[in-house]
Parts: structure tokens; sequence; C-alpha cells
């Protein structure tokens, strides 16, 4: 009777590591989980997860960059004239230095609402410092890029800074034109 129970048990032993080992393998595919960021607010981490989760290439940017600023919700609306709102965070090195405001003013043919999200990556500390010092501004000409799969592979700086943009919900049509103005409210 032992050795009918000492085999059952060895044999239900061995089903369960057989099994956990194919359930627990690697998946390159798998999507990033929010809550494996190094950041305390998870807003910023849901955000960030869904920017690598778009474009796993994008991680690069994360590791290489001097700093970013993200903002998780912009709101976008218009009807003819519209503009955007969104609060973030700033970070340097891995570390929170500040939050953020984002305001665009645009006039044109548009019309719907939207909500996003938008990370800035700065490439080195002057780039990141000419954000922090004074109202940065984005012009008409700056473009920010969609974030999708494979898209921050074949996308650089621009003096300085890369823009991503990440879709939530919304519609929104647009032919218009404006700016992005910033603040930074550095945290003490």
């Amino acid at each position: 009777m032992k050795q009918v129970i000492m085999a059952t048990l060895v044999l239900a032993i061995s089903l369960v590591l057989s099994n956990t080992s194919a359930i627990s393998g690697w998946d390159p595919n798998k999507p990033e989980p929010a809550a494996n960021q190094s950041i305390q607010d998870y807003e910023v981490q849901e955000a960030i997860a869904d920017f690598k989760n778009s474009d796993p290439s994008m991680k690069v940017f994360f590791d290489k960059a001097y700093g970013f600023a993200i903002f998780p919700t912009v709101g976008k609306g218009g009807v003819g004239i519209g503009g955007a709102y969104g609060e973030g965070k700033v970070y340097g090195k891995g570390v929170l230095i500040g939050t953020s405001s984002l305001m665009q003013f645009t006039l044109g043919l548009q019309l719907g609402g939207q909500v996003y999200r938008e990370i800035i990556f700065f490439e080195d500390k002057m780039a990141l410092d000419l954000f922090k010092y004074g109202n940065f501004e984005f012009g008409a000409q700056a473009s920010a890029v969609a974030a999708t799969a494979g898209v921050s592979a074949n996308t650089d700086y621009s003096n300085g800074v890369a823009i991503f943009t990440l879709a939530k919900n919304g519609l929104m049509f647009e032919a218009s034109v404006g700016g992005q103005k910033f603040s930074f409210e550095p945290i003490n």
C-alpha cells in the first residue's frame, strides 16, 4: 500500500512540474504588465506598458533616453477651433523630477474628440534641461509619431526629442494647425 501511495505521489508531482514548466516558459509575445515598471504611479505604469505593448522596439528609447515626460491621458476636441489638455510626470535618469501640463490650441478643419497618451523622450541632459527651464513649445511643424508595432525602430530624435502618441479612444477628423505648450513644476 505504501508503494502505491508513493508511486501516485511521484506521478502527481511529475505531472505538476511538467505542466508548470510548460506554463511558465518565456513568451516573447506576452504583453508587458503595468506593474513591472520601476515607477510608483500606476497610471504612468499603465501608459508605459501600453506604449511598450503597442511597439516592443520602443524599449530602446526607455533604456537609452536621458529622460522622458509622459502624459497618460490627454483629452482633445474641436469643432473648427480645438484644444487639448493633459497632465503628466517628468523623469530624468529613471527618477521622478517633476510634473508637467500639456496645452494645445488648434485652428482649422476639425470635428470630434479623442483621448490619447503622449510621451516625449529626451536624448540628453540638454534636451531635458530645455524642457525644464521654461515654457517649452512644439510648433506646428513638430510631429508626433503614432506608436504602432515597429515604428520606433525607424524613428530618431529631432532637436533632442522624440515624441510618440497612442490613441486610447474617440474619433477626431482633423486638418488643422497648432502647437503644444508645456509647463514644468519640479518635485521638491
